[in-house]
């Protein structure tokens, strides 16, 4: 982190984190670049496997219809994916999750609201809290087996 901010030193307004250019990261360049083939490669969006030696990408496209490509290397067939899977998880359903979870362990609603950053409960609880029944059954799931 110390070399980083030492290439690109942030005024006291500045972005922490930019691009070569020294402008703030792009929203939609970090879910094409990063998001969405970390995705692929963590096995939530497609599939690549590797098939004698080639690289075999499998998504599903807007219709419902699935599609393969063999390809070269690994790098092609999982932004392949990235650019081609219709759906998947959004960085922004991280937030939704991280407040459900809040919810289920029994935080307080003005305790998750404050949390977040919302100034309204009201917010908090209908917009990002989904509270679910099994989240015993999810945690597991997730390798967390400790008592909420």
């Amino acid at each position: 982190m110390a070399a980083y901010l030492k290439e690109y030193p942030a005024g006291q307004r500045d972005p922490i984190f930019t691009n070569e250019a020294g402008n703030p990261l792009s929203r939609t360049l970090f879910r094409s670049r990063v998001w969405r083939p970390s995705l692929v490669r963590a096995g939530l969006l497609g599939e690549v496997s590797e098939v004698d030696g080639k690289f075999e990408a499998v998504w599903m496209d807007d219709e419902g219809d699935v599609h393969a490509e063999v390809f070269a290397k690994h790098g092609q067939a999982v932004n392949h994916v990235a650019r081609s899977e219709h759906g998947g998880l959004r960085f922004h359903d991280l937030r939704h999750s991280y407040g459900t979870w809040l919810a289920d362990d029994g935080i307080p609603p003005h305790r998750v609201a404050k949390l977040m950053g919302h100034e309204h409960i009201t917010t908090t609880m209908q917009l990002y809290v989904r509270r679910t029944d099994d989240h015993d059954s999810i945690r597991g799931l997730l390798g967390d087996d400790t008592e909420s």
